[in-house]
């Protein structure tokens, strides 16, 4: 089977859940990497690897969800919560466009006492700054349907008449209900989440997805995530890119041994070869280094994220890596590569 499954990437054919399986747990790592660079090439031909000037504002650490995998939330009842003000999220913007960025990645915990006019009044007020806002995962989206009372959809069209540029891919997590049941059971259901997506692209929103491994998931879990995403790109092909990560378990409720490089690596390549209807894979150097990112694309990654100016979530966990975008750029170049600035949607800046 397992050359069969190899003749079938080399042909360039869609492969199966059982396929991918098989790929992962039988071919050696030089070999699926090998598979999975010729797959990113045969989608993006010119050797360019592309990146984000943008910035990750957390509006409020306040969250009702109480995630086991996170080390950054704040429970309502408990001291240190915060939520910005609008003038010191006018100073990160004005910081981040003066550094040249683009975009600003706007998400924060389901706080229990905002309305969704908080959230409308706070795009008003970003898009006053002329930037790209690529902001509030689907669990943000249901949070604010629920407090509302709206459907997913008005309250996408309200945040889009407010400034809603895009939506990013988190809260994904691992996008099977057993897995989620048991570190976030009540955050949304892989349906639910798939579905804010769904009807995102409907509305013209383009979108990415992301996907947290590394905890309590099996193998199979990690191609059933992928499935759902190459099942619903192929229905609206409203995402941008995939942008895979590993589970950093310091400061959690999980306890668990984090992804080696190794297994980073193999989960990215395969990523790579079960997503044919993505173009572009994001390496994570956030949670890896830039070293491991450089390798990243070798297997797949055809991106290498975002500057990340500022960043909170995985820095509570105690991994904090920072680069800039002059360190961005040399990674890519020491790699072989071009590195070419884009916009969300992939345009290159000229």
């Amino acid at each position: 089977m397992l050359k069969d499954c190899v003749r079938k990437v080399l042909d360039g054919k869609r492969i199966s859940g059982d396929e991918a399986l098989c790929l992962y747990n039988e071919l050696d790592i030089h070999t699926l990497g090998h598979l999975a660079n010729k797959v990113r090439f045969s989608k993006n031909p010119d050797p360019i690897v592309t990146y984000v000037i943008d910035r990750n504002i957390n509006y409020t650490n306040i969250c009702i969800s109480g995630c086991k995998f996170c080390a950054y939330y704040c429970a309502p009842e408990k001291s240190g919560g915060y939520v910005l003000s609008f003038d010191e999220l006018g100073k990160k913007i004005e910081e981040t466009k003066a550094l040249g960025g683009t975009q600003i990645l706007l998400q924060g915990g389901l706080h229990p006492d905002l309305p969704l006019e908080f959230y409308e009044d706070m795009l008003r007020f970003i898009k006053g700054f002329h930037i790209h806002c690529h902001g509030f995962s689907p669990p943000e989206i249901i949070h604010f349907s629920k407090i509302s009372g709206l459907g997913i959809e008005d309250v996408l069209k309200r945040l889009i008449n407010a400034g809603l540029d895009s939506i990013p891919g988190g809260g994904a997590e691992i996008l099977v209900d057993d897995v989620r049941r048991r570190i976030a059971p009540k955050k949304a259901t892989a349906k639910e989440w798939l579905k804010v997506m769904e009807i995102a692209h409907s509305l013209g929103l383009k979108t990415t997805a992301t996907m947290m491994f590394g905890h309590i998931e099996a193998v199979s879990d990690r191609i059933a995530h992928l499935l759902n995403l190459r099942e619903l790109q192929d229905k609206t092909g409203g995402f941008t890119a995939f942008i895979p990560w590993p589970f950093q378990p310091k400061n959690t409720a999980i306890d668990c041994r984090p992804a080696t490089a190794l297994e980073y690596l193999r989960t990215l390549a395969i990523s790579r070869i079960v997503l044919d209807n993505f173009k572009n894979l994001q390496a994570s150097w956030v949670t890896q280094g830039y070293r491991v990112a450089q390798m990243a694309l070798f297997f797949g990654a055809n991106d290498f994220g975002s500057t990340m100016i500022e960043e909170n979530v995985v820095a509570a966990t105690g991994v904090s890596h920072r680069l800039s975008e002059e360190d961005i750029r040399r990674h890519i170049r020491e790699a072989g590569f071009s590195p070419r600035q884009r916009l969300m949607d992939y345009t290159l800046v000229e």
